[in-house]
C-alpha cells in the first residue's frame, strides 16, 4: 500500500495509515529521497501513529530514510510512536539513534521549526 506524501510549505508529510510490507518501506524511502529534491523540501515528517509494530527492518529503513533525507538537505522527525511500540522496540534493542522523534504531528512540526530557527 503506497504511503500518501503531502507537501506543506517546505515540509513533506508521509502518513503511514496501515502496516507496510518491506517493499512498501523501500518504495517510501525511494519516493521521499526523490521528492525532497523535486520540491526542494527542507523537512520530512513520517507519521507512524497507525502502526502497532515496528520490526527491525522497518526501524532500520526509517533510520535510513532520515539519514538519506539529511544528505539531501532535509531534517526528519518521526512522530506518533505508540507506547506499546516504544516498549517493544526497547525490549528488542531497536533504536532510532540520531533521528528526531516527537509525540505527534503538531510537536514534530514545532520541533522542525525550532531547528530551522537555530540554523539561521
Amino acid at each position: 500500500m503506497p504511503v500518501p506524501i503531502l507537501k506543506q510549505g517546505e515540509t513533506l508529510i508521509a502518513s503511514v495509515v496501515a502496516a507496510l510490507t518491506d517493499d512498501d518501506l523501500v518504495h517510501l524511502r525511494d519516493e521521499l529521497a526523490h521528492r525532497i529534491g523535486k520540491v526542494r523540501a527542507r523537512n520530512v515528517v513520517i507519521d507512524v501513529t497507525a502502526l502497532d509494530v515496528l520490526d527491525s527492518f522497518a526501524t532500520r529503513t526509517l533510520r535510513g530514510i532520515a539519514y538519506t533525507a539529511k544528505l539531501r538537505g532535509a531534517e526528519t522527525v518521526i512522530v506518533g510512536i505508540q507506547p506499546e511500540v516504544a516498549f517493544a522496540m526497547v525490549q528488542l534493542g531497536l533504536t532510532l539513534e540520531g533521528v528526531a522523534t516527537a509525540l505527534d504531528l503538531e510537536e514534530g512540526l514545532a520541533l522542525l521549526a525550532a531547528k530551522r530557527k537555530e540554523q539561521r
